[in-house]
């Protein structure tokens, strides 16, 4: 799987709303009405992760959770980064 050139990730991020490139990585935060809120939402979008076998990281932060996507053993943004990025965001309903 090839690494996308920068060309390739700004075309995509046009296509992923509240998604940014930021220290080579796609990353979103999303601030959710309550905690819990917020924790359902990393329990559902872990779960997709597992069954992809395409992790994301994801750090908490009270209502805040962000989640950044890099393919680490290409080095870089890939396609399956953007598709995942797509995936979490209609997971998280936003």
């Amino acid at each position: 799987m090839a690494v996308l050139t920068n060309e390739q990730v700004d075309a995509a991020l046009a296509d992923l709303n509240g998604w940014e490139r930021s220290d080579g990585a796609l990353r979103r935060s999303i601030k959710f009405p309550a905690f819990l809120d917020g924790i359902d939402a990393v329990r559902r979008v872990a779960a997709h992760a597992e069954e992809k076998d395409h992790h994301p990281d994801i750090d908490i932060r009270w209502r805040t959770v962000t989640f950044v996507l890099v393919t680490h053993s290409e080095g870089g943004i890939t396609d399956k980064d953007v598709k995942m990025a797509g995936e979490i965001s209609r997971i998280v309903g936003q």
